[in-house]
């Protein structure tokens, strides 16, 4: 059984990014969508265990820093940021997203 989960931190005002919108596809297109909670994370995005395979998450971070009031120029430098993984059979995959206007960070996480 492989499990997924997923975490958004804004390194701009150093809080969790609530309210920030993503999309999980997958092999066979997208798997679902969803908003972050207060502590910046979407536990109820995946519906169940995963198949091994190639895995994107999408992150609308444009809107979520407009939506703080963040002033960013037209088009933003980070608008929707795409996370491309893949995922081996078994285990559990956390994708951990620290980001700013300007800048993001991902890693394998626990």
């Amino acid at each position: 059984m492989t499990t997924l989960s997923t975490h958004v931190l804004d390194t701009m005002h150093g809080r969790p990014a609530a309210g920030l919108a993503l999309v999980l596809t997958g092999p066979d297109g997208e798997i679902a969508q969803g908003v972050t909670n207060d502590d910046g994370r979407c536990p109820d995005l995946v519906p169940g265990p995963l198949t091994p395979g190639r895995y994107a998450l999408r992150f609308m971070v444009a809107d979520y820093f407009r939506a703080q009031g963040v002033d960013l120029p037209e088009p933003p430098f980070l608008d929707v940021v795409t996370i491309d993984f893949g995922m081996a059979d078994g285990g559990h995959y956390h994708v951990p997203l620290l980001v700013s206007p300007y800048s993001y960070s991902t890693y394998r996480g626990s």
